[in-house]
């Protein structure tokens, strides 16, 4: 079994320190351990549960959700994708405008998992759609940009450098694959409908939003 783990673009030096990018990766660290240390009393009171939303209620939750993690691999998966590929957008967009894309893309992705279970009590939590929204704004800005990645099969491990539109492009198929083969389960696990809501929320935005001259370096 294969596991590929993007470090980061390789293809471009950022003109300014991803602070944002950061400062979201230590408040989803910090919320972690309270996490820990409150349990899954604070997880519910703080994730996205859908069938509050699909009532009105709860909608802060809607942000909140984003911040919250199920685990260790959980948040050090995510936080490891973020540092991948908001460096670079965050450099694009400017710090302001990338929090509130970040923010932005982490809600409509939580709307998209709730509009796929609007009666399910399971709580949704995770950066991933946020980051998924990430993501597809990389792959509209920078395609053609290498990806230091960790291949990693069994025993083997090995740095490989696997261009954007590649590794983007089939990380999309395989989210959009999983939320077509579970769209009429009701079961916690993977919020694959978060990743593709994300994931084409950062995509129209990018593409709305990017001045022409930063397309496609």
């Amino acid at each position: 079994m294969a596991t590929l783990i993007p470090l980061g673009d390789v293809s471009r030096r950022t003109r300014r320190f991803a602070l944002v990018t950061l400062l979201i990766i230590a408040v989803n660290a910090y919320v972690f351990f309270r996490e820990l240390a409150h349990g899954n009393a604070f997880v519910r009171h703080w994730a996205v549960i859908p069938i509050q939303i699909h009532h009105g209620r709860h909608l802060l939750t809607l942000v909140t959700g984003t911040f919250l993690h199920a685990g260790w691999l959980h948040i050090f998966g995510n936080m490891i994708f973020l540092w991948a590929f908001g460096p670079a957008i965050e450099d694009a967009m400017g710090r302001l405008r990338f929090l509130v894309f970040y923010l932005t893309g982490g809600v409509v992705a939580m709307l998209a998992q709730v509009a796929g279970s609007p009666t399910s009590h399971i709580p949704c939590l995770g950066a991933s759609g946020a980051i998924a929204a990430v993501m597809g704004a990389f792959l509209v800005l920078f395609p053609r940009d290498r990806i230091r990645s960790l291949l990693w099969i069994i025993i083997f491990i090995r740095i490989t450098y696997i261009p954007a539109a590649l590794l983007i492009g089939v990380w999309f198929l395989i989210q959009l694959w999983n939320a077509g083969a579970i769209a009429t389960v009701q079961s916690g696990g993977v919020a694959y409908l978060a990743h593709v809501g994300g994931f084409l929320f950062g995509v129209v935005t990018a593409c709305l939003w990017t001045p022409q001259q930063a397309r496609f370096n």
